[in-house]
């Protein structure tokens, strides 16, 4: 395992945290945000996440073709290469977000989420979900996802079976200690991670993954509803250089955390800022709902749907009326119409 001891515990590593922490402490009365909301925020973050992850990798599809990709999944037939890592990528993501409470961290579900997020990769048969079984020194790509820049010695694959069972060692050993804050033990993973890269291929995508499942598992529950991958493509360069700058160490006698440490927590803090605004935002939009389309909405939380007849009792209003207010909710995403003719009802989205 590496040297964890020159990791320098500066006041703005403090600052970042605890600022974070407190928006984790918060989000237990944020997260009292309608549930329809809640939904929408979850899916348009799902959506930034899987085309930032893939795009910080060189994929040419935007949010809007990701977005038209995922509501064509079930059909399963992904032609091109980009295509291939946004349906994989959605569906750990998916996986994660269902399941991050059973998802014990040991080489087994590590290699079984790599096969989950390559699945659909026609020339990734044959190594996913094992380790490498050849070299794969990388590089970190350039704005067109070319490789460019220092060329990174990875673990040799005779290495790798023994540097990971280092490291979930090591993660299992900082969980139950409890000596490093949560966030510190996932940057340094995040790191040493890569640097080993354990597999022969989608290494970075896993790590982002498992990133995602760590935040969780520490009870960041907010994670899923503000995209920290967007905040990473974002300051893409800087995201390579942190990673760079601190990969280039870690076989030295005095490892530098701090690039990427400050990188990571930065980010964490951005994704926790847009999250704040965001939500804000959806209070804001709510409050300024007209009274009839308050008591609508209110209503269909509270009984898990609402009929027109129900309405007109509910508000002693025309039908004409509650049909237009129906109709703004439903195109502002807060109902969704179900059945037909006499059989209309209204559930939320």
């Amino acid at each position: 395992m590496f040297r964890i001891d020159t990791l320098q515990i500066t006041p703005e590593v403090l600052r970042l945290v605890a600022g974070i922490d407190e928006f984790k402490g918060a989000w237990r009365a944020v997260g009292t945000l309608a549930p329809d909301r809640l939904s929408a925020l979850r899916r348009v973050a799902t959506i930034e996440s899987i085309g930032s992850s893939t795009r910080i990798e060189g994929s040419k599809l935007n949010d809007r073709d990701v977005e038209r990709l995922l509501s064509n999944q079930a059909v399963k037939q992904f032609n091109t290469r980009d295509e291939q890592e946004v349906a994989g990528y959605a569906e750990v993501m998916e996986l994660m977000f269902r399941a991050w409470g059973d998802i014990p961290f040991d080489e087994d579900h590590v290699k079984q989420l790599h096969q989950v997020l390559l699945q659909y990769g026609q020339t990734d048969a044959w190594h996913r979900g094992h380790y490498k079984t050849g070299s794969n020194s990388v590089a970190a790509p350039d704005e067109n996802g070319m490789q460019a820049g220092m060329m990174f010695e990875t673990a040799t694959r005779f290495d790798t079976p023994r540097l990971m069972a280092e490291m979930v060692q090591w993660v299992g050993d900082e969980r139950e200690k409890a000596h490093l804050h949560p966030l510190l033990v996932i940057a340094v993973f995040v790191v040493v991670f890569l640097d080993i890269h354990p597999f022969q291929d989608g290494n970075e995508g896993l790590s982002r993954v498992l990133t995602t499942l760590f935040l969780l598992q520490a009870g960041y529950g907010y994670v899923p509803y503000c995209s920290l991958e967007s905040v990473f493509e974002m300051n893409k360069e800087a995201y390579w250089l942190s990673l760079r700058r601190t990969r280039g160490t870690l076989r030295t006698e005095a490892p530098d955390w701090q690039p990427w440490l400050l990188f990571f927590l930065r980010s964490l803090a951005e994704q926790v800022r847009r999250l704040e605004k965001k939500v804000e935002h959806e209070k804001v939009v709510l409050a300024m709902l007209p009274t009839l389309s308050l008591q609508i909405v209110e209503f269909t939380r509270q009984h898990g749907r609402i009929t027109m007849a129900e309405a007109i009792r509910l508000t002693d209003s025309n039908r004409n009326t509650l049909k237009q207010h129906f109709r703004d909710l439903s195109e502002r995403g807060y109902l969704e119409r179900h059945g037909s003719g006499r059989g209309v009802w209204y559930g939320l989205k």
